[in-house]
């Protein structure tokens, strides 16, 4: 008998076959039918929204501006310094096992954009002490083309992450990645749940599918099926769907997307957050209708490798029970 040869015919009818089994056709259709329709387009389906990361002179224009107002050096160096947040939210109704429990965010790494910024997330993850490690999206540097260099950095990355990694996809991201992705370790949440248990009690994670350029998250499949007055927490590429999170009834909303602007005016004023959502949740804790929430600004740049007036982070999340 003759082995199949393993051409990109092959490879992709094999991929489309491991997608349908994990995500199900009509999922797995949906994502791959926009991919192609719509990838690298400038403004969104819905042709309001503009996505400078997909304008292809973005980079180069923007370099040089900031290099002829000599800001360009100073925000490359800033862009490898990150630093670690610690953040509490307090749950009420938080199961007692799970008074302390620490969660690591990381978002928005775009791991092929520098190499030098992915070797300095490792070293500063790696003394970090914590229970659950979540990544909310954008792990590639363009929004089409080869996924080959995001996911050897995400590799490296993996080998750094203690314990379980659930994560989501950003609008970076394909839907290729993600057999590679959960070959490797992490566990994708697309529109689904998991249930976390210590002892007798249950904490709840669900996570959704891209809500951004996309528009393939769905609430209702992820959470119908976590019990009423559970204690949940929402894994989102992007904050703006926090109102429809807060209905849902999720205790906690964890995003990033925005990179708090990653470019801002003097005092953190973000000249730009890339999402239609109230300015007030681009960057930081916040709370809306009884649920509470935290936009990291991401530890990763998006166009160009530089930040100014707004310092990558990674997070430390401690959950804790008494009133908020």
């Amino acid at each position: 008998m003759t082995a199949r040869a393993h051409t990109p015919e092959n490879q992709d009818e094999l991929l489309e076959y491991r997608l349908n089994l994990r995500l199900g056709p009509v999922h797995a259709r949906q994502r791959l039918g926009i991919e192609r329709e719509a990838e690298a387009l400038i403004f969104g389906r819905d042709h309001h929204s503009f996505h400078l990361e997909n304008w292809s002179s973005a980079a180069r224009f923007i370099r040089l501006c900031l290099k002829l107002c000599g800001l360009h050096q100073r925000g490359q160096a800033n862009s490898r310094k990150l630093r670690v947040i610690h953040h509490r939210f307090q749950l009420p109704h938080l199961p007692e096992a799970f008074e302390g429990f620490r969660i690591l965010h990381l978002t928005d790494l775009h791991v092929d954009m520098d190499p030098a910024n992915l070797a300095a997330v490792i070293a500063t993850i790696e003394p970090l002490d914590y229970d659950l490690c979540v990544l909310t999206g954008d792990y590639r540097r363009l929004t089409w083309g080869p996924v080959d260099g995001a996911l050897a950095g995400m590799a490296s990355l993996r080998q750094a992450i203690r314990g379980e990694a659930l994560a989501v996809l950003g609008n970076h991201d394909s839907i290729r990645m993600v057999p590679a992705l959960e070959d490797m370790g992490y566990r994708l949440l697309l529109n689904e749940h998991t249930e976390l248990q210590r002892g007798d009690d249950r904490l709840y994670v669900a996570g959704v599918d891209d809500a951004h350029f996309y528009k393939v998250h769905n609430l209702q499949r992820a959470g119908d099926e976590i019990p009423p007055g559970a204690t949940s927490i929402l894994l989102s590429h992007t904050p703006e769907i926090w109102r429809e999170a807060a209905h849902a009834g999720y205790d906690v909303f964890l995003c990033g997307h925005t990179h708090g602007g990653q470019i801002c005016l003097p005092g953190g004023f973000p000249v730009t957050l890339d999402a239609d959502c109230p300015r007030q949740l681009g960057r930081g804790y916040w709370q809306r209708n009884g649920m509470q929430g935290y936009t990291s600004p991401g530890a990763g740049t998006s166009v160009v490798n530089v930040r100014l007036n707004c310092p990558p982070e990674v997070t430390v999340h401690t959950l804790g029970r008494g009133p908020q």
